[in-house]
Formats: C-alpha cells, structure tokens, sequence
C-alpha cells in the first residue's frame, strides 16, 4: 500500500489557499469586517494590554466604589508577604521522606478548577489556602453569563481578571454567543434532549457574532482566552489569530473530542493555520469524559509528533459534578497518576467534589447550576450552597496535589506559591 496515500496534493493545497486569499471571498470579508469595528489589528491588542493591566481594572473598579479593592489589595499584600504557602514547604509536609530536588517538573500537570462563578467565590478560597496551607489552581474557568458580570454593579468582571493575574493564574471565560441564548430552536432543557446531539450549536450568523463578543471583552477587559464550542468558532479562532489579534481559545468538553482521530483533525487545522512562528491559537481542549486513559495516550502521541505539546494543553477532567453531566462516582485521579509519566502539559480539571464529599450533600454541585442567573440563585437561598460546592473543588484540587507530591510529580500551581 503506497505510504502516500493520504498526502494532500499540492495543487489542491494551492486551491485551498486561493479560494482564502481570494478578494470576492465573502466569508473571509464578512471576518474581516467584524474585526474592522474595532481598528486596526496594532490598535485592538494595545487597547487589549492596556485594558487588561491590573492597575488599569482597579482604577475603574475604585471609580465604581467597588468593595472588591479592598479583598484586591488584600490579595497583594498575602502574595507580596509571601503568605501564600511555598511549594518547597507543601511538599515537606505532605511528603517528607522525600528530597526536596526528588520531583519530575518536566511533565508536570496543570492544576485547575471549574467553574469560579463569582469573585467572592475566590476570595472564599484564597483565604482557606492560606489559613490551610493548601495551593491555589494554576487555571480556573469561569462559565458565568458575560453580559451579567458585566453589568455586576460590585464589578465582578474587572475583579476576577485583576484577582488571577494577581495570583498568578491563567482564566477562561466562557462567552454568552451559544445556542443556549435562545438561538438554536431545538434546546429547550432536559426535555428536548435531542437537540444537543450535535452539541449546543452556534446557529446561522452566530459564529459572527462570536467573533464580535470575543473583541469587545478583548479590547475592553483584556480577556484574552476564551471557551470554544462549535466548528465554525474553531475555525474563525485560527483566522482570528492569523490576523494577528492575540485571542486565545481553549475547546470545551462540549465539542465531544472522544478519540484520537478527533484529535487529529482538531491539531491539524491548529498546525495548518498556525502563525509564520509555528504559534496556534489553540490553548487546549477538553477531552470528552468517555475517552479512556489508553486512548488518551494515544492522542498524546499524535500532538507529539505534530509538534505542539507545548503549545495545546491536554484538559483532563478529574472529578465532575455530581449531577447532570456524568454517571457518578467518577474520579480519574489514579489515571492522571500513570497519565503524568509519559504525558506533558496536561490539565488535571477539577469540576466537581471528591465523590465521597458530594455524595454527603443536601445540593451536590450540578452542571446545571452554571447557568442560572445571579438574583434568582440568591432569591432561592441557593448561593451559600453553590459556594460551598466550589470549596469543596478546591479540596478535590488540593487531594489531587496531595497525590502527585507522594508521587513524585510536580504541579502547575498559582505563581503566588513561590518555590
């Protein structure tokens, strides 16, 4: 069997590269056109920079009053105190035996939680690190309705992004421009489940208007990572980037990568429309809760081989919430044990509790509560509830740590830990 039969021929690649450059393209103007509202591609980042300095987001939380200056400052001040607890001290408590110079950094996992819905969530959690001596995430992922947290009269937006850069962490947010907003007919709840066979969906103009939100929190706030959902904000992703904005993107769990071959065309259209330096967009993708650890392997190899294990994080769910995603108990932590061997730059992503807390609770944490609405969580009694689920991610983080410290294996904490 000839070895290059699945070679693209070099005729059809330079159709392909026609077809994009071509000036009556009217898919790649109407890009074009979106990213125009905002200038010039020099001008959309430097407002982004500016936007997204941390003294840029106090400054106008402090013009609206906001008692989140003070838990910022706070913030600051345990970092610049060196309150945070330090690795090399973590470490000699959780294992002692072991040498402090005994740890493999090279394939070290990301630690990471979902989902921060509110920044009095963080400060929460910032305060029983330090009282408990645990480590903070190295990554946290918010899914918290955009426009809402936008109009938080407290500033919740501009707080969350000052707070994880204060940390030292990396944040992802998840956009409001999805078919749940009411625009795929088919999605009404649990009862028209079929209507998410296909994943939630980014119907008609929508991948447009994707484009149109990802700038406006760009330039405004500095949000420079993003959820990814669908195929077609996938791809305006890569050509948003190979303009030259410097928006990343992480693909969400709901895309349904559950293979190595569905890894493969995702790396491949990140290596095909990579920038002239050899840089994607793409800083990493869920995989899908039914891929098992062999297969994941597998899927390691492949971004091996095409060059991009630095560059695409592997996020690997270790413990979900408790309802309305997953068959429960679900804990892959033993896995991410072996995975962490042979697999760098992978996320080990804390979405739920450790089941053996969860399954205690009076309101175990559910997917479904992401996506309700700030006054009617309060109105219900509910947030008490929903902060203490979050807290309880934080320990599933930190039994994680705990696991791969007696393993041997580093972690990706918070910058505020110093070694």
């Amino acid at each position: 069997m000839a070895r290059n039969e699945f070679t693209i021929a070099s005729h059809v690649l330079d159709e392909v590269n026609c077809f994009l450059s071509d000036p009556g393209n009217q898919a790649m103007a109407d890009l074009r056109r979106v990213v125009a509202r905002y200038g010039s591609v020099d001008e959309i980042n430097e407002r982004a920079r500016e936007a997204g300095k941390v003294e840029s987001l106090v400054k106008r939380l402090e013009r609206m009053k906001s008692p989140f200056v003070k838990d910022l400052e706070e913030m600051a001040a345990l970092r610049d105190g060196g309150k945070f607890v330090a690795l090399s001290e973590y470490r000699a408590r959780i294992s002692p035996s072991r040498a402090a110079w005994d740890y493999d950094y090279a394939k070290a996992p990301t630690l990471e939680i979902s989902a921060l819905q509110y920044f009095p969530w963080l400060v929460a959690e910032v305060k029983e690190a330090v009282k408990k001596g645990e480590v903070l995430p190295g990554r946290f992922i918010r899914v918290r309705k955009m426009k809402e947290q936008e109009a938080d009269p407290q500033g919740d937006l501009l707080a969350v992004r000052a707070a994880t850069k204060i940390l030292g962490a990396t944040c992802v947010e998840t956009l409001d421009t999805k078919g749940v907003d009411g625009s795929n007919i088919h999605l009404n709840g649990p009862e028209t489940i079929t209507g998410y066979f296909g994943g939630i969906g980014q119907p008609n103009g929508h991948p447009l208007q994707w484009v149109d939100e990802v700038l406006h929190y760009y330039v405004n706030y500095g949000v420079d990572e993003v959820l990814n959902i669908n195929a077609g904000t996938v791809f305006l992703g890569y050509l948003l980037y190979r303009m030259g904005v410097n928006v990343r993107f992480k693909i969400s769990v709901f895309m349904g990568t559950d293979n190595p071959y569905s890894v493969l065309w995702t790396l491949l259209a990140a290596r095909l429309f990579a920038r002239p330096d050899g840089t994607t967009p793409l800083a990493g993708f869920n995989l899908s809760n039914a891929i098992d650890d062999a297969h994941i392997l597998k899927a390691a190899r492949i971004r091996q081989e095409l060059g991009l294990d630095d560059q695409v994080r592997i996020e690997h769910h270790i413990t979900e919430t408790w309802k309305s995603i997953v068959r429960q108990p679900y804990d892959r932590r033993a896995g991410l044990l072996e995975l962490v061997k042979t697999v760098p730059n992978i996320s080990a992503k804390h979405e739920g509790g450790n089941p053996e807390d969860e399954k205690k609770l009076a309101h175990p944490s559910d997917i479904l509560d992401y996506f309700r609405e700030k006054k009617e969580v309060e109105a219900s009694g509910d947030m008490a509830d929903l902060q203490k689920n979050y807290l309880l991610k934080h320990k599933a983080v930190n039994t994680t740590a705990e696991a791969l410290t007696r393993a041997g294996v580093g972690f990706i904490a918070a910058g505020a830990h110093r070694l």
